[in-house]
């Protein structure tokens, strides 16, 4: 049963489009009841225009925004008594209707409005609710849903064949609402539900009451021993799971990338297992979309994988998805080229959805939060299903109204009103030592960019904080934090099996993860020693062989920037042990980036010096050695190294996290095995 969220206090003393807001919100908020971005909410007012005049306004969802999070700013107002005559024409082009409605606007400051604005305008009441609930296109998806339609809903209901939302859509539903006085919903054929109310409350409540009716005649016929034909699979234990996807992600992102670089998502849910594991999923997840706002997203049908679900044979998994790709790419081109109308651009031909017996969902988008949407909205799609084969048989657009909704141009339309994608858009950053100075400052600058990143540190406590920061400023799922001592294997291995389920992979690391020591000569310990090579030497080994054993599987080139520093190629003094662990670290480096041009994984090392600021090694006692060394006072060391340059600078961790954007660019993609000082100029660490 769908809940009913009203709250009267939360309600109460709400007006106009505030009202409007909250009841949009509550809507979307289950998924269950809309979808992601889709459906749409209005409400009928009156307004003082610009010469402070009383004309009536109807307030209607912006395109491209989504029911659960949009605010005021995201409806549009519209003039109803310039709306009103279109009811008297015939038919109205796709572009005539959009160029005429925003002339109706009463401030062209607001969104675009919805492409199904006419829907809620011919409607005669006061507040429309346009939804996507599974139970009602359960039903609609039903070979026989308008017979079960007559038998819930008796005569409170009219019915609408499909056809693209617009202008005549729109002119069906207003004339088959007068035609029936007893008329309380819409039901659109293979699409959704439309009710209304004479207030905000009421619509609201109508739309929920209407949604329980259908789901409770719909449960009351599932049949959970029988449903999808039965299992055929049995999902593998999660630890099994994990060490397949841990092989498969990598492979799977690198065979989708051909057009696009994908970010992946997974899951593997009960519900979603019941259905993949079952014996009608092969045929049944090929019918097509289960609602016209999947198919941007989703793509008309998944890519089903016909594998045994024994975990012992990855290869012949990987060889199934590589097969299957390919396959699903062909097809889609030639589904493109059956349908296509001119001028129209051919999109990515890899599949959305990858469904895997015994393993579970993988969805592709361009960022993470995009690829959870993919796969939310399949979850739905799974839903109608089990609805549709609980009434009858489940139904779904043909080809060709599946291809005249996936690339019409005002779907396509909403996927413009994304922020624009930059440098490091589609890829992954795994940074050691994220926590600390110049490892959060290189967070930040590729997260400006469009990286997704991986804070890995021993600081778990500060790698959360900054991931916090990092998705609060550049969107929720921008970045996740994974433990990582880089000087224990089986951790390292870890972090990166944690990545690749949340990313599906990466693209570019910085071995950033460091300690520094001081001793003289004579006074360096084996403890000493053991720990500056342990950290700097073993630890970068480490972290680099993981990420190049990934980035080979996914065949998609790659980046390691290496944080060295100017010891790597000057003798400090009293600092044996850590500059030489600096020096075989750049040297590693070298050797990692002349195996890896074959792969196209470029290696490259940044040296810095004397960055101080928010660096916890120079807040511990390594600050009091270095003065000790060069016979200072601490506080005075910051001023000390500025004076040692040439150009008279003190380095921060911004300084050394651009040095890190550049190699980790496009801008550097024909350099590897370099180095460049990050140091103010040193000259006795000049290169020569």
């Amino acid at each position: 049963m769908v809940k009913n969220l009203w709250n009267e206090k939360d309600a109460q003393g709400q007006e106009g489009l505030e009202e409007l807001v909250y009841r949009s919100n509550l809507l979307g908020t289950d998924r269950a009841v809309c979808n992601w971005g889709g459906g749409n909410t209005s409400m009928k007012t009156v307004e003082k225009d610009f010469k402070g005049d009383e004309v009536e306004v109807m307030w209607v969802k912006g395109s491209g925004s989504d029911l659960a999070t949009m605010k005021a700013e995201n409806f549009t107002g519209l003039r109803l008594k310039d709306i009103q005559p279109l009811k008297d024409r015939p038919d109205m082009s796709d572009e005539e209707m959009t160029a005429y409605l925003q002339h109706c606007m009463i401030n062209h400051s607001n969104p675009k409005s919805s492409i199904e604005t006419l829907l809620h305008a011919f409607l005669p009441y006061p507040h429309v609710d346009h939804t996507h609930p599974d139970a009602i296109i359960s039903l609609c998806c039903a070979d026989n849903g308008k017979q079960l339609a007559d038998e819930i809903f008796g005569d409170r209901y009219v019915w609408v064949p499909y056809i693209r939302p617009g202008f005549l859509l729109s002119k069906m539903i207003a004339e088959a609402v007068e035609s029936n006085p007893n008329c309380e919903l819409v039901l659109m054929e293979k699409h959704g539900l439309v009710t209304w109310g004479n207030t905000s409350e009421e619509s609201y409540h109508k739309t929920i009451e209407i949604i329980n009716e259908a789901e409770n005649y719909i449960e009351n016929k599932v049949n959970e021993e029988t449903l999808f034909g039965g299992q055929k699979y049995e999902t593998l234990e999660e630890s099994i799971r994990v060490d397949v996807l841990s092989e498969i992600m990598p492979h799977v992102r690198g065979l989708v990338s051909e057009d696009q670089r994908a970010i992946l998502s997974y899951y593997d849910e009960a519900d979603i297992m019941r259905f993949i594991n079952s014996v009608d999923a092969p045929e049944l997840s090929q019918v097509g979309a289960a609602c016209p706002d999947h198919l941007v997203h989703t793509k008309r049908t998944p890519l089903y994988i016909d594998w045994s679900g024994n975990a012992e044979d990855i290869d012949s998994l990987k060889e199934a998805i590589s097969n299957g790709v390919a396959e699903y790419r062909n097809k889609y081109v030639a589904y493109f080229e059956r349908n296509k109308h001119e001028g129209d651009v051919l999109r990515d031909a890899s599949p959305r959805i990858i469904l895997v017996p015994g393993v579970g969902l993988i969805s592709t988008g361009k960022n993470k939060a995009m690829a959870d949407n993919s796969a939310g909205l399949y979850k739905r799609a799974i839903s109608v299903m089990r609805g549709s084969t609980s009434l009858g048989a489940f139904t779904s657009l043909t080809e060709n109204e599946s291809y005249n909704v996936e690339y019409w141009p005002l779907e396509l339309y909403k996927l413009t009103l994304a922020p624009p994608e930059a440098e490091f858009s589609r890829k992954v950053a795994l940074v050691t030592g994220g926590a600390g100075g110049i490892g959060s400052a290189v967070c930040r600058r590729l997260a400006s960019e469009g990286a997704q990143i991986v804070v890995a540190d021993l600081n778990v406590e500060g790698a959360l904080k900054i991931v916090e920061e990092l998705n609060e400023t550049y969107g929720d799922k921008t970045a996740i934090a994974v433990k990582m001592d880089v000087t224990k294997e089986e951790e390292v291995k870890q972090a990166y099996i944690d990545a690749t389920l949340y990313f599906g992979g990466v693209d570019i690391i910085v071995n950033n993860a460091g300690l520094a020591t001081s001793s003289p000569f004579t006074e360096t310990s084996i403890d000493e020693w053991n720990l500056n090579m342990n950290v700097l030497g073993t630890g970068y080994f480490l972290v680099a062989r993981e990420a190049f054993k990934i980035m080979q599987k996914q065949n998609l080139g790659g980046s390691q920037v290496f944080i060295g520093s100017k010891n790597s190629i000057y003798a400090g003094k009293n600092a044996s042990a850590y500059s030489t662990a600096k020096a075989a670290e750049v040297h590693l480096a070298r050797c990692i980036a002349a195996e890896g041009g074959e792969y196209g994984i470029r290696v490259n090392s940044v040296l810095p010096d004397a960055v101080l600021q928010g660096s916890a090694i120079w807040g511990s006692n390594w600050r009091k050695e270095r003065a000790d060394a060069y016979g200072i006072h601490p506080d005075e060391l910051e001023e000390h190294y500025k004076k040692r340059t040439t150009l008279l600078v003190n380095i921060f961790p911004d300084d050394i996290a651009e040095a890190v954007a550049f190699f980790a660019s496009s801008k550097s993609s024909k350099t590897t095995g370099n180095m460049v000082a990050v140091d103010g100029g040193v000259p006795a660490a000049f290169t020569r």
